[in-house]
C-alpha cells in the first residue's frame, strides 16, 4: 500500500533540491558571465517566488535560506555581492507573500520594494559593523571595483582606446556621481525586478493551477497622474545651485523615471497587441529598448506626456 504521506514529502524535497538547484545556477551565470549575468540576475526571485506559491509558507522559505548558506559556504565569507543576492531572494518571497494578499499590483510592487530596502538597509549596517568599515566608505569601494571591472571588459572586448581612455579619465567623475545616486539606483532596480517578476511568473503560476490576482491586463497601466508634478518638482532641484539639494531631486528624478518607463511600456506591449505584431518581432525591439539608452528614453518620454496626450485613448468613446 502507498504510504501518500511519504509520496508528499517526496516531492516537496524534490522540489526544494531543483529550487535550490536552478537558483544557484542563476547566481553562479550572474557573477561568472558577466555580460548575461546582468540580465539573468533578473531571475533570481523566479524560482523562490514560484516555489513559495507551490509549497507555502513555511516549506517555501527553505530554498531562500538553504540557498544563502550554501552560497556563503562556497564563497566563505559573506560579501557585498552575496548581500545583494540575499536581497533577491527576499524579494522574490515578499512576492510570493504578497500575491495570496490579491493586493493591486501597484501595494504588491510597493510592499515588496519595502520590504527589500528595509532588509537591505539593515543587512548593510550589519555588515559594516562586522567588517568596521563606514557604510560610504563600503559602498564607494564597491562602486570603484565595478567601475574597475567594468574597464576591464571592454578592453577584453576590444572597444575602441578613444572610448576606454575617455572613460578613464572621467573614472572619478563617474564614481562621484555613481555613489551619490545609490538610493535611487537600488529603488529604481527593485522597482523593475519586481515588476518583471511579477510578469515572468504569470505563465509559470497559472500553468501549475497556482493562484496569481486578476490585476486585469497591464497593457493599459498607468501612474496616478500626481506624480507628474514629482517630476517636474525634482526637476526643478537640478536649477538650484545647492549640490545637496541636486543630488536628492536626481534620485528622485532616476526613481519617477522608472515608473513611467513601467507606463511606456504598457502603452509600446498596447500597440504591439493591437498591430498584432509577431512574437519574434516583439522580442527584437522590446531587445533594442533594453539596449539602447535613447530608445529607453524616448519609452519614458511615452509615459510621462500619456499624462496629456492619451495615447491609447484610455477613456474615450471612439464612436462619438
Amino acid at each position: 500500500m502507498v504510504n501518500y504521506w511519504d509520496v508528499d514529502q517526496g516531492d516537496i524535497s524534490k522540489d526544494i533540491i531543483t529550487g535550490i538547484a536552478i537558483t544557484g545556477l542563476i547566481f553562479a551565470i550572474s557573477i561568472y558571465m558577466p555580460i548575461i549575468g546582468f540580465f539573468s540576475a533578473l531571475f533570481i526571485p523566479l524560482p523562490t517566488f514560484f516555489y513559495r506559491s507551490k509549497l507555502g509558507r513555511v516549506k517555501g522559505a527553505a530554498i531562500p535560506i538553504l540557498t544563502c548558506i550554501l552560497m556563503i559556504a562556497v564563497f566563505g565569507k559573506i560579501s557585498i555581492d552575496t548581500l545583494l543576492f540575499i536581497e533577491l531572494l527576499i524579494l522574490g518571497y515578499a512576492l510570493g507573500e504578497l500575491v495570496e494578499l490579491n493586493l493591486s499590483i501597484e501595494k504588491t510592487v510597493l510592499y515588496a520594494c519595502g520590504a527589500v530596502i528595509f532588509s537591505g538597509t539593515i543587512g548593510t549596517i550589519i555588515f559594516s559593523n562586522i567588517y568596521d568599515v563606514q557604510i560610504y566608505s563600503l559602498v564607494t569601494e564597491y562602486v570603484k571595483k565595478n567601475l574597475e571591472l567594468t574597464l576591464t571588459l571592454y578592453e577584453n572586448m576590444e572597444v575602441s582606446q578613444e572610448s576606454i581612455h575617455m572613460l578613464s579619465n572621467s573614472f572619478e567623475s563617474i564614481q562621484y556621481v555613481l555613489v551619490r545616486i545609490i538610493p535611487a539606483l537600488v529603488v529604481s532596480s527593485t522597482l523593475f525586478i519586481s515588476w518583471t517578476s511579477l510578469l515572468l511568473a504569470k505563465p509559470l503560476l497559472i500553468n501549475r493551477k497556482l493562484f496569481y490576482p486578476a490585476y486585469g491586463s497591464l497593457r493599459l497601466w498607468k501612474a496616478p497622474e500626481y506624480l507628474v508634478w514629482g517630476i517636474i518638482g525634482c526637476g526643478l532641484t537640478l536649477l538650484l545651485p545647492n549640490k545637496t539639494i541636486k543630488i536628492f531631486g536626481l534620485n528622485g528624478l532616476l526613481i519617477l523615471m522608472t515608473i513611467y518607463f513601467f507606463q511606456g511600456i504598457a502603452i509600446v506591449s498596447f500597440y504591439f497587441e493591437k498591430k498584432k505584431f509577431p512574437r519574434i518581432l516583439r522580442f527584437i525591439l522590446y531587445s533594442f529598448i533594453a539596449l539602447q539608452q535613447l530608445i529607453l528614453l524616448v519609452v519614458i518620454g511615452l509615459g510621462f506626456f500619456d499624462i496629456w496626450i492619451n495615447f491609447r485613448k484610455l477613456g474615450v468613446n471612439e464612436d462619438s
